[in-house]
């Protein structure tokens, strides 16, 4: 057997698989995104059950196999079980799930990726900030990170440009620490809105619930 990998990262979608399996994507610093199974997760006295959820965060002892990796133990920094209550903030976050799966790639630097996911979905649990805003400034960082971020603010107003600007060039760490006037947020929802189809092939099925929820 191969010797065990530590990984720190996030878990982006979970599936049952056999009887008691699951097989869990993870967005991981080290190693880009990963696939593997967890044998047994499903079952009630396993040490993994809470660990194979969505959002769950920290850090992943994997072994890897020929055709697949193996999850054996998770030391949990953050279960985030809260966001599930919060509606429709929890649409927002598995959308930010989706987007960094739709991006993830085996063996890639994921280090900013996963930050940013940490920092958003911290961002949502927050009463501090409009969930439309976190949602556009987690699309424009994030294709930004992917090298997919044009600067389309040409006809913006000043404010819009510059809060485009900052989202840009500020750390992560500094992203979330400002409010928008709703006529900005409007116009950096109409930006990202006519953007993102030019750059993205797919439809997000948590953002076609989360924009039912909305209407």
């Amino acid at each position: 057997m191969s010797e065990p990998i530590q990984v720190t990262g996030m878990v982006l979608s979970v599936m049952p698989v056999a009887e008691y399996d699951k097989r869990v994507v993870l967005l991981t610093r080290e190693r880009g995104k990963l696939t593997m199974f967890a044998r047994g997760a499903r079952r009630p006295n396993s040490t993994l059950m809470a660990a194979t959820n969505p959002f769950v965060f920290g850090t992943f002892t994997v072994y890897e196999g020929r055709t697949a990796y193996s999850l054996v133990q998770a030391d949990i920094r953050e279960y985030f079980m809260e966001l599930a209550s919060f509606q429709p903030g929890v649409y927002y976050g598995f959308y930010f799930l989706e987007f960094a799966d739709y991006y993830g790639r085996e063996g890639t630097d994921e280090a900013q990726m996963l930050n940013l996911l940490y920092v958003s979905i911290k961002a949502l649990l927050s009463e501090k900030f409009d969930n439309r805003l976190v949602r556009r400034i987690f699309e424009i960082k994030a294709l930004v990170i992917n090298g997919e971020y044009a600067s389309t603010e040409q006809d913006m107003s000043p404010s819009a440009r510059y809060v485009c600007e900052y989202i840009q060039g500020a750390a992560i760490a500094k992203l979330y620490t400002f409010q928008l006037k709703k006529e900005v947020l409007e116009e950096l929802e109409h930006l990202m809105d006519s953007y993102l189809p030019r750059v993205l092939d797919r439809h997000f099925k948590s953002l076609e619930i989360l924009e039912m929820m909305e209407d």
